[in-house]
């Protein structure tokens, strides 16, 4: 007699995929929670430019990093443990961190694209590839 249906699917390679977004997840997550970390103690360390879309001072956006690093941080986690909301929260965090970046490209372009270019990759291996983790 076969297997159920739900047993014989095997998972695939790609659902590395899902763990290597988890895990960018994670790192950006505590890299940005350090970036906010340096704003709101050291905001002398970042440099703004006149008329760039920094909106808030760099206190603000100290806050808005810490705060955005760290749920997408506990949520990388959460991703990593196979957590069906976590998939959700992931694209979205992503989404939400890159904006984030885009508005703090005046005080750190080279980190903020980076950060960027790592939401990206987040939300394409979830998206494409979320359901091999099932």
């Amino acid at each position: 007699m076969g297997a159920p249906a739900h047993q014989s699917e095997q998972r695939t390679g790609w659902v590395g995929w899902i763990f290597f977004g988890a895990i960018m997840m994670v790192l950006a997550g505590l890299s940005t929670v350090i970036f906010g970390l340096v704003a709101l103690f050291q905001g002398d360390h970042y440099l703004a430019v006149p008329g760039g879309l920094l909106v808030f001072d760099l206190t603000g956006w100290g806050w808005v990093h810490l705060v955005v690093g760290a749920v997408a941080a506990f949520a990388g986690f959460a991703l990593l443990g196979g957590a069906t909301w976590a998939k959700v929260a992931a694209v979205v965090l992503a989404g939400v961190n890159a904006i984030s970046q885009i508005a703090f490209l005046p005080a750190y372009p080279a980190w903020s694209l980076v950060a960027i270019a790592l939401d990206v990759l987040v939300i394409w291996a979830v998206v494409v590839h979320g359901r091999e983790l099932d």
